[in-house]
């Protein structure tokens, strides 16, 4: 099952990923398991990854886009060249809890020098 964007997610998410460097690269080997282990990982932690694909035909891309979407349950965000975006968005139970405030002790005030030479 392949997640579903809107044309607006679609393109904020594009906006987010243009700054972003691949973390994965597929090579001649194809979609191995350490493979869609490594892009299921940075999935979790990053939620949106770009992925670089060294296959020569735009078909064979394609075809790993979709698989890489439909087995990790995610969805295609771009597809450009070589470079694949991929978002799934993180379990509500891996979201981490606020961190509780801490009351922050205003610091002393500084000498002058004026306070050093007396």
């Amino acid at each position: 099952m392949i997640l579903d964007l809107t044309s607006a997610e679609r393109r904020s998410l594009r906006a987010r990923a243009h700054a972003l460097h691949p973390v994965v690269m597929v090579g001649d080997g194809g979609l191995t398991t350490p493979v869609m282990n490594e892009i299921h990982r940075n999935l979790v932690s990053h939620e949106l990854i770009k992925i670089r694909v060294m296959a020569a035909e735009h078909a064979a891309r394609a075809q790993f886009l979709g698989e890489i979407c439909t087995t990790l349950h995610a969805a295609p965000v771009q597809h450009i060249g070589k470079i694949l975006v991929i978002y799934r968005p993180r379990p509500a139970e891996t979201v981490a809890a606020p961190k509780k405030k801490t009351k922050v002790r205003p610091k002393p005030p500084r000498r002058t020098k004026r306070s050093f030479q007396h």
